[in-house]
């Protein structure tokens, strides 16, 4: 490259902005952030990482999560454009496996995603309810009579793993081995003393999650599993690899992104006890824009990466094949062009269109399981433990927000209650046989019966 095209480089790339989404003033000042970013430079280059622009605005996200020359592709073995993927900087786990559908391309993304609809769509989540209300029955009863909770390791940790673990066909008694390793990967950095611990509990998971499919393979059972390792990608046989990611996709989802949204909404609730009483005394009326609005406020995915495709003009900015992109969902769903007040939760807000499950061709898939979850959550805490408080002193928000808004512990005292049920290892006990007998991971195409619990 030239001088005068090292010149030229340089005045395309403007304005700039130094953003570090790894950083911990990231969290702590990101409405500051991205009050500065969106009056300043809704559209801007930063230097972190490589050097990648990202995107702010909620109108240049949405233009540039739509445009036709952006890609999603993880080109992990070299055969294509060598593109990274979703993550900047890749993620450690980036280097041989890409990210299922969510780093796929068409035609790819649409052959691999018409396999999981089945499974994943309003309709096959809602057969899950009565299952999902008798985890969250449990978790709770284990903690009800003592008169304290940590909303996160106690509930929220728990009911999203075992449901992600029956679509998926896994035994739900495995949880724990899945529960612990997914979360702890979001909030360990690599260069943590704890790294090798978790490390060695993604080994573990790793060898029980190919354990489940080598049996599946061999003894059809159903599920996701089932679903993936009988899907094809441009006409074949999915390879093994590719399995391991649409897997790993779908449990990482699955687990830490539902986690952190009911960690967050219930913080918020223990700090605004009058708003409380209103969503549980008119939840008829409020329970779904509440949890639209939580999830605007604490986009539990703050962002993801891109790849510039082909040469372009997009959003007032010259775009260059192989530029990389930063799309901020939390950013775009606090932009005051958009949203009335943004920096404050509107429980009963109107016309809240926002891009927490991302857009266009690659929103979240398990979008449908993420609401059902945390409502019914929300509701049981609010009908067990009304006058539930968080212990502030003892709360631990993720240091990072780089990948998910998330939290390690919310402990919470309330008015002791008592137990409507048994605990929560005979109680999975149950509902294995549950999803055994009753075929609960089938897709709805094939059963479309409600569980009976």
């Amino acid at each position: 490259m030239t001088v005068d095209d090292l010149g030229h480089d340089a005045e395309r790339k403007q304005p700039t902005f130094h953003f570090d989404r790894y950083a911990p003033e990231y969290r702590e000042e990101f409405s500051e952030i991205t009050e500065t970013m969106q009056r300043e430079c809704p559209l801007a280059w930063t230097d972190t990482y490589d050097g990648h622009w990202v995107a702010a605005g909620n109108r240049e996200v949405f233009e540039l999560a739509r445009c036709p020359h952006v890609s999603n592709d993880h080109d992990t073995q070299g055969v294509r454009k060598g593109y990274r993927g979703i993550s900047i900087p890749p993620a450690p786990r980036a280097r041989g496996i890409r990210g299922g559908i969510l780093e796929m391309d068409e035609p790819e993304h649409r052959e691999l995603r018409s396999v999981l609809n089945p499974y994943l769509s309003p309709a096959a989540v809602k057969r899950w309810v009565p299952f999902v209300d008798e985890v969250v029955r449990a978790a709770i009863d284990e903690h009800i009579e003592s008169g304290r909770i940590d909303f996160v390791d106690d509930l929220a940790n728990v009911v999203p793993a075992v449901l992600t673990l029956g679509m998926l066909g896994i035994p739900l008694a495995k949880w724990t081995i899945y529960n612990e390793p997914v979360h702890a990967a979001v909030y360990t950095p690599p260069d943590s003393p704890d790294y090798p611990r978790v490390a060695e509990m993604h080994r573990t998971l790793g060898i029980d999650l190919l354990t489940n499919m080598a049996e599946i393979r061999a003894t059809p059972r159903p599920g996701l599993i089932h679903a993936v390792l009988g899907a094809t990608l441009n006409g074949e046989p999915l390879p093994d690899m590719e399995s391991l990611g649409m897997l790993s996709l779908l449990i990482g989802g699955g687990f830490d992104t539902t986690t952190a949204l009911t960690a967050h909404a219930l913080e918020w609730l223990s700090e605004n006890p009058t708003e409380r009483e209103m969503l549980s005394r008119e939840r008829d009326v409020l329970l779904d824009p509440a949890t639209e609005e939580f999830l605007r406020y604490y986009t539990p995915a703050p962002g993801d990466g891109r790849t510039v495709a082909a040469d372009c003009d997009v959003a007032g900015a010259s775009f260059k094949e192989g530029d990389r992109l930063w799309l901020s969902w939390a950013m775009a769903n606090r932009d005051p062009a958009v949203f009335e007040d943004p920096e404050k939760v509107v429980l009963d807000r109107k016309g809240n269109r926002h891009y927490s499950f991302g857009l266009g061709v690659h929103r979240c898939i398990g979008s449908n399981v993420a609401r059902v979850v945390f409502k019914r959550m929300l509701v049981a805490v609010l009908d067990r433990m009304p006058d539930y408080q968080a212990v502030a002193a003892e709360t631990v928000h993720y240091d990072t927000i780089a990948v998910i808004q998330g939290m390690r512990h919310l402990p919470a005292t309330f008015t002791p209650g008592k137990r409507l049920g048994p605990g929560l290892d005979e109680t999975l006990a149950k509902l294995q046989k549950v999803v055994d007998e009753q075929r609960l991971a089938e897709p709805v195409t094939v059963n479309r019966a409600s569980a009976q619990i």
